[in-house]
């Protein structure tokens, strides 16, 4: 167990890799509840999120979640979110250590507005089902045609008189889902998910760990690594996820960004080798730093050392050859195309 932005989390229950690999082949149970979930109700909730996010949340239909970014407004990345739409609410995933800021942010830009915002993260728990094997076996346990549902689309309703919420995504680069449930039924439902489920092998719990390998293969960034508030949505290669058509906080900045082109470029890096590149190690080109390492693994899944990395706009050609200094050994290094992984069935 540690601690993880004043939540105590689980770092691993038998060994990462031995987590990360049952995971790809089978399925995994998350506690992600450390997430912020806040909820916004009124006539202005709409317009606040379409001026504060980088997405068009407004296009978003009832039933579906949309990854978006909140940012300063000098373009800097705030945290990385989903928002989703409900009947008479929206949600808003946030990163457990930006819960507190972002609430912040959005009372700040809601003044004035008739809208009301509750942060719900402390009534609520959070789980994540994710593997291969996890559309089946949600299906099992639960009466609810979940398997129905498509990537970032949810349901909600209620189930044995207790409220609940499934959203088909995740953190992985697998199928599964994402559960939000009142936080005192807890430990009935944790029990309940890996009960039977652990003596025929099916699902296993995985910690913090494995959740870092699985989303770095999975070319997924993380903040506080790959996205923070001294880079910005197009540096980081996420301009799907950002509508320059609209005016947001921020959108000024990303349009010069765009007009000019990022002045560096985030990539993915394979090492040759097994040791693994550290965030902040330097990347270079012939000897001269050109980037910086945001996160690193040996991947259990393609058994090789891959790692993510900002480099200069004029060194992140795919293919290129660079180096990475590992505490004064330099390791020869590939730029490739992300994700290093993707999920078996191609979606």
């Amino acid at each position: 167990m540690v601690d993880f932005a004043g939540w105590e989390m689980p770092l691993l229950f038998t060994s990462i890799i031995e987590e990360h690999r049952h995971t790809r082949s089978a399925a995994s149970v998350f506690d992600v509840s450390h997430m912020g979930r806040i909820e916004l109700t009124g006539p202005d909730a709409e317009s606040l999120l379409e001026r504060i996010c980088t997405r068009r949340v407004g296009k978003a239909v009832v039933g579906q979640s949309l990854y978006s970014h909140i940012c300063r407004e000098d373009g800097g990345i705030l945290d990385d979110v989903i928002v989703s739409r409900f009947e008479d609410h929206w949600l808003v995933v946030c990163n457990a250590s930006n819960r507190d800021r972002i609430v912040a942010w959005l009372r700040r830009h809601a003044s004035g507005s008739d809208l009301d915002i509750k942060d719900r993260t402390e009534e609520t728990m959070m789980v994540a089902i994710q593997g291969p094997l996890a559309v089946e076996l949600v299906s099992r346990l639960l009466p609810i045609a979940v398997a129905d549902l498509r990537r970032y689309h949810f349901c909600s309703g209620n189930y044995m008189f207790t409220p609940y919420a499934i959203f088909r995504s995740g953190y992985t680069g697998e199928d599964g889902f994402e559960i939000i449930l009142p936080a005192n039924v807890a430990q009935l439902v944790g029990s309940y998910l890996v009960g039977d489920e652990v003596a025929s092998n099916t699902i296993k719990p995985a910690g913090l760990g494995a959740r870092d390998t699985l989303r770095l293969e999975a070319g997924m960034p993380l903040y506080g690594h790959e996205l923070h508030e001294h880079t910005d949505s197009l540096s980081a290669g996420l301009e799907w996820c950002v509508d320059l058509g609209k005016d947001f906080i921020g959108a000024e900045a990303l349009r010069r960004i765009s007009q000019a082109g990022p002045s560096r470029r985030l990539v993915g890096l394979e090492l040759t080798g097994r040791r693994i590149a550290r965030p902040h190690s330097a990347v270079l080109s012939e000897n001269r730093p050109v980037g910086e390492v945001t996160s690193g693994t040996f991947s259990p899944t393609l058994e090789r050392s891959i790692a993510m990395a900002y480099v200069d706009a004029a060194h992140a050609q795919e293919g290129r050859p660079l180096t990475v200094d590992l505490s004064g050994k330099q390791a020869d290094a590939t730029i490739v195309r992300l994700p290093f992984y993707k999920q078996k069935t191609g979606t």
